[in-house]
């Protein structure tokens, strides 16, 4: 576990220097209009990419006993499920382009649908690593994917490609991570595609695949609504304001969340239990988000301003919100994963229809109020989603709410102390065009400061991790010095 993470981790935090660099190029060569143009049109491809992976890694991680007939299935599944939605998305962008009287939607949903044809020779034996927990072909993949992403999405912004250059980095990043997939495959590995167990497949796909339609349906509600209600200016606002959340979701969810699943149903088929290492990714997971959130929303000024620009300083509001939305979010954002390792699909797919039926409720309910009312409406669903997991989760597993609000009382206390002295400087002296700077590094740096101290003040569990860690670290240079 402790290597897989390790690698997904070293994933995370490897791109994100490169997504953050790229992010701020692309957002001073691209306009309001083309982001917003690139953000509506992946929003049906991300609706499509649910529907294509109709659950494959889910169930090749799950199953107990997994062989060449499953994994020949499974890719059959792919192959079919992928090329259809391909088909689709590159057929219907015409009429998107017409519905937002955009035509730009058109040609980068177009350039999107060749992802389709090419993914599903890379995401078996992707499922199969994670499954395994070997999490080194997953980070090269990643790396040189991510290296490719960048080249090519600043080299055609600085060209003039406006938001096709968005498109075009997101086809090259695709070919790339097939290709090492294919070079790390096990020689022993199914190359070919079988009709065998397809039954199976087809109908734990069937309830995995509705989770995330269900989730890409909340997930994308927010740019489709507004992008019909206003205007693409407004959608690309909205999407710098959710940007800051999503630096956590790069930073830290998606290096954790591909880890958790193998290792909720490896717990599963040890103990026959999956809460205890429930309780501990919730332990963990708010006691690094809420402090980080706390922090996004409390010098978001100068977070949008440095990673955006000054002309997307109408985002700072908005952001605020979202970041405290995201706050409660994180409490049960693992819930479908759990009770996918326990092989409650298909509760785990109600509860999603609940989730994102709420979020787009609250969503259209507060649109009429503009953009600010839309944050709220998200921040209303975030408090009602985690009231359902929770109601789920106790029916389903038997976690009780009591052992929910003992583990995350510290994450609570360690992000009160952390965030309090940035936040007594930012109400006594205010972020400006003066001092943003001075705040988000000056107040990062305090920040984590006073998490490391109150992680090990509180006893938080984390620290004995971050502890361990340093010893090891320690140990081995103080060997390789000895050796010299």
């Amino acid at each position: 576990i402790h290597r897989s993470l390790a690698y997904s981790i070293a994933d995370s935090y490897l791109a994100l220097p490169l997504q953050l660099v790229g992010t701020m190029v692309i957002s001073r060569f691209l306009t309001p209009a083309d982001v917003g143009v690139y953000a509506v049109a992946a929003v049906f491809s991300a609706f499509a990419s649910t529907f294509r992976d109709f659950g494959i890694t889910e169930y090749l991680i799950q199953e107990k006993d997994i062989n060449s007939e499953k994994i020949r299935a499974a890719f059959t599944v792919n192959i079919v499920i992928s090329w259809a939605m391909g088909l689709l998305l590159f057929f219907s962008a015409q009429f998107a382009a017409d519905f937002y009287r955009s035509p730009g939607v058109a040609d980068v949903m177009r350039v999107l649908a060749f992802n389709f044809l090419l993914i599903p020779f890379g995401a078996v034996t992707m499922a199969y690593f994670r499954r395994e927990l070997n999490f080194q072909p997953i980070f090269i993949a990643g790396l040189l994917a991510n290296l490719t992403t960048f080249v090519v999405a600043t080299a055609c912004a600085f060209q003039g490609y406006g938001y096709m250059s968005l498109a075009w980095s997101s086809l090259a990043g695709v070919v790339v991570t097939v290709g090492t997939s294919l070079w790390f495959r096990p020689a022993d590995f199914p190359k070919w595609p079988g009709i065998r167990g397809l039954g199976r497949v087809i109908h734990f796909g069937k309830f995995v695949s509705s989770i995330y339609v269900f989730g890409q349906l909340g997930k994308g509600a927010p740019e489709m609504v507004i992008g019909r209600a206003q205007d693409m200016v407004g959608v690309a606002l909205f999407s710098r304001a959710s940007g800051l959340v999503e630096l956590f979701n790069r930073t830290v969810l998606r290096a954790v969340t591909p880890v958790c699943l193998p290792y909720f149903a490896q717990s599963n088929r040890q103990t026959g239990s999956a809460v205890s290492g429930y309780l501990r990714s919730i332990s963990y997971l708010t006691v690094i988000g809420w402090p980080f959130l706390a922090f996004m929303g409390i010098v978001a000024y100068a977070a949008v301003r440095i990673v955006y620009g000054s002309q997307w300083m109408a985002s700072v509001p908005m952001a605020q919100i979202l970041c405290a939305a995201g706050a409660i979010e994180l409490i049960h954002y693992l819930a479908k994963d759990v009770l996918i390792s326990v092989g409650e699909v298909k509760r785990s797919s109600l509860l999603q229809l609940v989730l994102q039926g709420g979020r787009i409720a609250g969503l259209i309910a507060v649109i009429p109020f503009g953009l600010i009312g839309a944050c709220w409406g998200l921040f209303a669903a975030a408090v009602f989603g985690t009231a359902c997991s929770q109601w789920s989760l106790s029916r389903t597993i038997g976690l009780r709410t009591r052992d929910v609000v003992a583990h995350c009382l510290p994450s609570f206390y360690i992000a009160a102390v952390s965030t309090a002295p940035v936040a007594f400087w930012v109400a006594v002296e205010g972020i400006s065009e003066d001092n943003f700077l001075r705040f988000a590094f000056g107040g990062g740096t305090l920040t984590v400061t006073m998490w490391l101290l109150a992680l090990r003040f509180f006893r938080h569990p984390l620290w004995k991790e971050v502890d361990d860690l340093t010893k090891k670290l320690i140990t081995k240079y103080r060997l390789r010095h000895s050796r010299n």
